[in-house]
């Protein structure tokens, strides 16, 4: 390049090699300069031209494999024009949709000779990510410089990782199992638990504090696979992951609890019962495709307990049309093994008559105490007891249409026929549920503590400052470095100038009254001892 070699055939010599570059990379150009000894600019090469262009080729030692990365933008790579994100995409979309799946982006340009060296490697990495779940990324720092300086790209190739909106940037060399792993640990470490016959009981247990079907998966691999760490991020607000390795001695008991073929990977969902799975699935190949299918048609308890308004909208959804009416039917009831019994029945009731156009659900009436008094209206007859609600939400302000069961809900025969011919009616009769009222929005009971927030907050500001400190390139280090040591400047130099001050005044002060005394008496001393002599 003549900005780099001052040689003076240098431009020269870039030129012809830029005339190579756009010859070669271009089919069309190529075959008239096959046919013709010319590009097509100009008819008018001769063979000779001709020969002593291929000789000057040949010197370079190009050949036309090397020209597959596209130079020019009329050429780029198709592989890549898929993953192509600008600004507003990326703000809009990829940032939120990095809370369901980690994303790895590349950023390229034009000239980049070392993005065509990372090219191989990238597209089979790209790939096999995407299949796994991952995103994937590239930005072209020539057309979208505003999108690259917001990533805090100044180079290319760039590669980074996007998850939960934070940046984090790869610094090893470009090579699948670097790629991999730097994925991998973008993620956080407590998504999927090693189960074994030791804790198996207690985690699927833990249904009841985190309100969440159970998912394991039982494979003969010793490490957890990446699709299902990637699935168990993207699902993590849903359901609880855990992963038994067959092969571990101390999983016996477990495999045998459920019959599980050793050889073939399977993935179990339990939800109230752990002595069962709610559903069960094998393949030797688990792809990525049919687990989504198998946990999408699982993501909720079969009676879920309503923690927050966001699990509310979800599983009573407002009615867009009579098709899509859905209803809800709301065991309210409280906290305790006094109201075991009632919620027991309840369950049992909504197992034997799940439909697709109703949901089962209860609430705790003592931690959503607003929601209780808006549909019982304090009644004395509901006070310490369990009730049942059918309910439809009418639009997202909070009106609902509901219908309370004329008693307390105990789980007896004559309940459970009560409630079977409300149902049953409800199918005919849209009209049933009578009374409407407006309803709070719920409070979440799983939100954690104020204290709990800022400390992870505060624990995820320090990591992001100590990486950027080693890692950030260094001209968006320089405004904050140079601040800081004009600051500790300004401090060192008001110091040493009070200091010089302070003993500058020591110096010229007046003497005190005491040492002006102290003087006198000693003048009249020496004059008093001359007088004597």
């Amino acid at each position: 390049h003549p900005d780099k070699n001052k040689d003076p055939g240098a431009e020269d010599k870039f030129i012809q090699i830029s005339k190579a570059y756009e010859i070669l990379s271009n089919e069309e150009k190529r075959a008239n300069f096959d046919r013709y000894g010319d590009a097509g600019e100009s008819q008018g090469f001769s063979q000779q031209q001709h020969r002593q262009f291929h000789r000057f080729h040949d010197g370079f030692y190009f050949d036309e494999s090397f020209f597959h990365f596209p130079f020019n933008s009329e050429r780029r790579d198709t592989s890549d024009e898929k993953y192509l994100l600008h600004f507003s995409h990326y703000i809009n979309e990829i940032v939120p949709d990095s809370f369901k799946k980690p994303y790895l982006i590349k950023i390229t340009s034009d000239w980049c000779f070392s993005c065509i060296h990372i090219e191989p490697v990238w597209k089979e990495v790209a790939q096999e990510l995407e299949a796994l779940g991952a995103g994937i990324g590239v930005v072209h720092a020539g057309y979208e410089r505003r999108l690259a300086h917001h990533l805090g790209a100044h180079s290319t190739p760039t590669l980074l990782g996007l998850i939960n909106g934070k940046i984090t940037f790869f610094h090893n060399a470009v090579v699948r199992e670097n790629l991999r792993q730097f994925v991998e640990n973008l993620l956080p470490g407590n998504l999927v638990e090693k189960i074994t016959d030791k804790n198996y009981i207690r985690f699927l247990s833990h249904w009841r504090k985190d309100n969440k079907p159970h998912v394991l998966l039982f494979d003969h691999m010793p490490v957890v696979p990446l699709l299902y760490k990637l699935t168990a991020f993207a699902y993590r607000d849903y359901l609880s992951f855990g992963y038994v390795y067959v092969g571990l001695r101390g999983t016996e008991e477990l495999s045998s609890q459920y019959n599980i073929n050793v050889y073939t990977p399977t993935m179990m969902i339990f939800k109230e019962h752990i002595d069962r799975p709610a559903d069960v699935v094998q393949a030797r190949e688990m792809k990525k495709q049919l687990i989504d299918d198998f946990l999408s048609q699982n993501k909720f308890l079969m009676v879920a307990r309503l923690t927050s308004q966001r699990l509310f909208q979800e599983l009573c959804p407002v009615k867009k049309s009579h098709r899509q009416r859905k209803h809800c039917v709301v065991l309210l009831t409280e906290e305790g093994e006094k109201f075991a019994e009632a919620y027991e029945a309840f369950l049992t009731f909504a197992v034997a008559n799940t439909k697709d156009t109703l949901r089962f659900v209860h609430i705790y009436s003592d931690w959503q105490p607003e929601f209780a008094d808006a549909l019982l209206m304090d009644e004395e007859k509901y006070r310490g007891r369990s009730a049942v609600v059918i309910l439809e939400r009418r639009n997202n302000a909070g009106k609902i249409a509901y219908k309370v069961l004329e008693e307390a809900w105990q789980g007896s025969k004559e309940d459970n026929f009560i409630l079977l011919d409300l149902l049953d009616q409800l199918r005919t009769d849209p009209g049933l549920l009578s009374s409407e009222t407006v309803v709070a929005d719920l409070n979440d009971e799983l939100a954690p503590m104020f204290l709990i927030r800022w400390f992870y907050s505060t624990v995820d500001y320090i990591s992001d400052w100590w990486d950027s400190l080693f890692h950030s390139n260094w001209r968006e280090m320089m405004p904050l470095l140079s601040l800081l040591f004009s600051a500790l400047f300004i401090l060192f130099g008001t110091v040493i100038v009070q200091a010089f001050s302070d003993s500058s005044d020591t110096r010229d002060a007046p003497p005190s009254g005491k040492e002006e005394t102290a003087a006198k008496t000693e003048k009249n001393d020496a004059s008093f001892s001359k007088e004597s002599n």
